[in-house]
């Protein structure tokens, strides 16, 4: 019992207080509307929802039978690895499944009887859906923790991956790096990827099984040892750049490149002693529902936000329809308390405090009562409260207002969008309707404008055809929203294609927002990312690789006590220069400073000084002694 509050309370301060109510029903001089605010799901462990995938195929063992050992009884191999007998089958799903009675069951490689053939296992954890880290991932290990292996993410399910974290015995060996903690970062570096020999080396223990990415001491250096300046965390998870996104993930993935070794090197004749056994992976997380949601479910197989704020989709990462007067915004931690919701709004209502779909309007309306948001709608309402009702534009307003000229007993159809057919390339001919006695001959005209044309196919981002004669071919002009092509079906560049959206969805092309000082251009790729310059990382190029520093984009590092070591005692400042100690200069204090000038000069030059100001003294005094005869 004991132990299950001390757990309830570890998670405490990120699951309770913070963002968890998405909107209050309240009343003010205008009526009686929703406030909304930015919210965010209770952190959850992510096992439970995991897809876990081990490669290469062959890496986990049984499949032939095979014996193995301990580095405790090397050369008592008498236990078994068998895939076609449970009792002795290690298949990855043990790596997160429930232990009962305190049992450990463990995921089990193969041994590393090719040596010196490198035995590497990569073990990939997916969620179909993006998630924010809120504690440690823990991996725990059995007969032995790796002496070296690597923590990667993805943000696109696994297409890209990107360094998380290194761990060995010896970094510098291993990956070319000083060894490094995570309590040891400041707040311009709490995101840096690290490398770390803290759970590498042998320990000789069995209770030396877990390897641990350090979320909550990269929290400390904003929120306190304790946690309890969550708001000064969340604050700086909207201003510093790249530190939210670098807790934001959809998959994991562990890279097992070097067993544990018992503390000596590879003894070759026993080489059954060697493999990697994970008995549990920890992922703590919450959904990531861009601060639009404070509750996730998981349905049809993946995890979803139960979107507010007048959303929708698997991360509320786009508006409702009939609610997008304004582009979509992620939600913002600040102002704190209760942060920037950027709610979708309908036409005419107020932007971020709109009102949401009628059933979601109660009957009564006491003043500030907090929404609970357990269930994914509130209860409808007995009775409606009044409203000034507005008149509805008409249908074809945007057509009249197109067709200004058009006489007035023949108004213009209002567009159809119709898909293209199946098969047919862009550029062939489209079929065209014949106009009516009251329209004018498209085709008298090159390139004439077709105002009212039903077969426009641009997927409702145009509503204007301009007809080809010469190449018979009808193409939509002025197409919105960011689209471009003769059907409207490409994105401009500059933008790329929200695969969670439909052709005809407004929010079908999403900005790149390529970061103008770290990327060569503004165009990215199909999956939104830039193409770097050189020292520049990350989906928007606005995050430097290891070695750089960001001044107005990514600059090589003058000194950042890996390589380029400021010497005879110097201090690296800010990677930017090294300050030296009194007596030398240079860009990394390599040169002594000594003139006649300085009073730091070594000794010999103090001697030179002392030698050249005796003869000056002594040549004065000559001088004085002849002007006296």
């Amino acid at each position: 019992m004991l132990s299950l509050v001390a757990f309830l309370l570890h998670f405490l301060p990120l699951a309770m207080g913070y963002y968890d109510i998405c909107k209050s029903w309240v009343t003010s001089d205008e009526g009686p509307s929703w406030e909304f605010y930015a919210c965010q799901p209770k952190p959850v462990a992510m096992k439970e929802y995991v897809l876990v995938k081990v490669e290469p195929a062959g890496i986990t063992c049984g499949e032939p039978p095979e014996r193995f050992c301990t580095h405790e009884n090397p050369y008592l191999c008498s236990d078994e690895c068998d895939a076609s007998n449970p009792d002795l089958a290690h298949p990855p799903r043990l790596m997160v499944d429930t232990e009962v009675d305190g049992l450990a069951t463990y995921w089990q490689s193969v041994t590393w009887s090719r040596f010196p053939e490198p035995l590497v296992a990569n073990i990939s954890l997916g969620w179909n859906k993006s998630v924010e880290l809120t504690d440690d991932i823990v991996v725990t290990f059995e007969y032995g923790r790796p002496t070296a292996m690597m923590l990667e993410k993805s943000l696109d399910h696994g297409r890209t991956w990107h360094p998380f974290q290194y761990y060995a015995d010896d970094c510098p060996e291993a990956f070319g790096m000083p060894a490094r903690r995570a309590r040891d970062l400041s707040a311009t570096s709490a995101h840096r990827v690290l490398c770390t020999e803290e759970y590498s080396r042998w320990a000789g223990s069995k209770k030396e099984k877990d390897v641990r990415f350090e979320v909550r001491e990269r929290f400390a250096i904003f929120a306190g040892p304790d946690l309890k300046r969550m708001d000064n965390l969340y604050t700086r998870m909207e201003s510093a750049k790249g530190l939210k996104e670098f807790f934001t993930l959809t998959d994991l993935r562990l890279r097992l490149l070097r067993p544990a070794l018992g503390g000596t090197y590879v003894q070759r004749d026993n080489l059954y002693k060697y493999f990697y056994a994970i008995s549990n992976i920890e992922v703590t997380a919450r959904c990531k529902c861009n601060l639009h949601a404070n509750t996730c479910t998981f349905r049809d197989g993946s995890l979803q936000c139960e979107c507010e704020h007048n959303t929708t989709g698997q991360d509320c990462g786009k508006c409702k329809k009939n609610f997008r007067t304004k582009s979509w915004r992620a939600g913002a931690y600040t102002p704190t308390p209760h942060g920037s919701p950027n709610a979708c709004a309908a036409t005419g209502s107020a932007f971020g405090k709109g009102t949401q779909e009628i059933e979601d309007i109660p009957s009564e309306t006491p003043n500030s009562v907090p929404f609970q948001g357990v269930q994914s709608t509130p209860t409808p309402p007995a009775t409606e409260p009044s409203r000034v009702q507005r008149p509805d534009p008409p249908e074809n307003i945007q057509a009249l207002l197109i067709c200004s000229s058009c006489p007035a007993k023949h108004p213009p159809e209002k567009p159809r969008h119709v898909a293209p057919s199946a098969g047919r390339k862009h550029g062939n001919t489209v079929p065209w309707r014949a106009p009516s006695p009251q329209e004018p001959e498209p085709a008298s005209v090159p390139g004439a404008l077709i105002e009212s044309f039903q077969d426009c196919e641009c997927y409702g981002h145009s509503n204007r055809c301009s007809y080809i004669d010469f190449l018979n071919v009808v193409t939509c002009v002025s197409c919105k929203h960011y689209t471009r092509g003769q059907h409207c079906q490409h994105c401009r560049l500059g933008f790329y294609r929200n695969q969670s959206a439909e052709l005809d969805d407004e929010n079908v092309c999403i900005e790149c927002n390529c970061n103008q000082k770290g990327s060569k251009h503004d165009r990215c790729n199909d999956t939104g990312y830039c193409e770097c310059l050189d020292g520049a990382t990350g989906p928007k190029c606005d995050d430097c690789l290891p070695g750089y520093y960001w001044r107005q984009g990514c600059l090589p590092n003058v000194c950042d006590d890996e390589f380029l070591i400021c010497q005879n005692g110097g201090t690296c400042h800010e990677n930017q220069r090294c300050l030296c100690p009194v007596g030398f200069k240079g860009v990394l204090c390599e040169q002594p400073k000594c003139d006649s000038h300085h009073k730091d000069c070594d000794v010999a030059s103090s001697m030179h000084i002392s030698l050249t100001a005796f003869v000056l003294c002594a040549l004065a005094l000559l001088l004085s002694h002849l002007q006296d005869f």
